[in-house]
């Protein structure tokens, strides 16, 4: 049983230093004054909060709940429902593998079977260094790229199991590795700092833009009069007959 269930008071959380409290209110005071009421700034204070440890602490909770005149019970709520928001200690690098449907289908079963045992870690899993967090997760809406890997929200499509190995012995010995479209890389830390709203520093980062693949263009060459040619894809790096687009 927990604390709460016997109901046996629980320690308060600790505060962060005080230089690191001083940083955080004022980059808090920035997100809150974006809107009309304070409650509102809760998502992107998570956000920061994470940014400092790398997931969202009982200290972090704290923070949010005293910067916001919540309680801390109400900023949990929130922090335990969103699965973006880490509740204990992760890697630099949180890679995702889409094992919804399609992807599936296309091989990403497989490809997250290959790194589970590749990294030694179950779903969820840091490895020991610190550098991978590996979660199998639900669709991203990039289903004309199956299967898809993500590594901190960044796209990586196409994927074999191969691939994707080479994706994480690369991010774990240091090695450049570029998305397949979008932003740079940079680690779950930074993300996390600006998904809570702040500038975006990465060079390329603003120019950085994804595009829809050929799957998802079919439906407006038709509507324009045009005959795209038919294309079997097979899964699992298998060899495609037809004419692509």
């Amino acid at each position: 049983m927990t604390d709460i269930q016997l109901g046996m008071p629980q320690l308060p959380a600790p505060d962060y230093p005080a230089e690191v409290r001083a940083r955080l209110e004022q980059d808090a005071r920035a997100i809150i004054d974006r809107y009309p009421g304070s409650r509102s700034a809760l998502l992107p204070m998570l956000h920061l909060v994470q940014s400092e440890e790398g997931h969202v602490t009982r200290t972090g909770m704290r923070f949010c709940a005293d910067m916001l005149g919540l309680t801390t019970a109400e900023v949990t709520a929130v922090a335990t429902f969103y699965t973006m928001y880490r509740r204990r200690p992760s890697g630099d690098y949180q890679v995702g593998v889409c094992t919804n449907t399609l992807c599936a289908v296309m091989g990403g079963d497989a490809i997250f079977e290959e790194l589970k045992e590749h990294l030694g870690v179950a779903n969820e899993g840091t490895t020991e260094d610190g550098k991978i967090t590996l979660e199998h997760i639900e669709c991203n809406a990039a289903c004309d790229f199956a299967p898809v890997v993500m590594v901190n929200w960044e796209f990586f499509d196409n994927q074999t199991p191969e691939s994707a190995k080479r994706i994480v012995d690369d991010l774990r010995a240091g090695r450049p590795v570029a998305p397949t479209r979008g932003a740079p890389l940079c680690t779950f830390k930074e993300t996390a700092r600006i998904l809570a709203g702040f500038p975006d520093e990465r060079e390329g980062a603003v120019e950085a833009t994804g595009g829809a693949g050929p799957a998802s263009l079919v439906g407006l060459r038709l509507a324009k009069g045009e005959t795209p040619h038919h294309k079997i894809v097979h899964p699992r790096g298998e060899s495609a007959s037809g004419e692509g687009e």
